[in-house]
């Protein structure tokens, strides 16, 4: 790999040296020059370079906040219908809770009344 390295630095510096005659100077001037010039051609195609790049791309942040508050409103609509539900379903579940701790409460009740009716009865006591 250093060879393959090495051998295109020296063609690279051969092609410009030839070009300039042999001059060090005109070589190193061509070779900033054409750097540069490749550097200007790149940055033109990167985002953002264009004279209405400050449009576009308040456009796309405009955009993108409007989706991003779009998604928010929606997950806040959810969120509040979920929690509806939950609640309904945590206060259905309350009452059939309190549903069956009653009728267990007149199970116990009706059988301690039995129960006190049949010890009342083996001492000769009336209810």
């Amino acid at each position: 790999m250093p060879l393959i390295l090495g051998l295109g630095a020296a063609g690279g510096i051969g092609y410009y040296l030839y070009g300039a005659g042999g001059n060090a100077k005109a070589a190193e001037k061509k070779f900033e020059s054409d750097a540069d010039r490749a550097s200007a051609k790149i940055r033109s195609h990167l985002p953002g370079n264009s004279p209405n790049a400050e449009k576009e791309f308040k456009g796309y942040g405009q955009e993108a906040g409007a989706k991003i508050d779009k998604a928010w409103a929606e997950a806040d609509r959810e969120a509040t219908k979920l929690k509806k539900e939950a609640e309904a379903y945590a206060k259905d579940a309350k009452s059939e809770a309190l549903k069956a701790v009653d009728k267990f409460d007149r199970k116990v009740e009706d059988g301690a009344a039995k129960a006190k009716g049949g010890i009342s009865s083996w001492f000769g006591g009336s209810k």
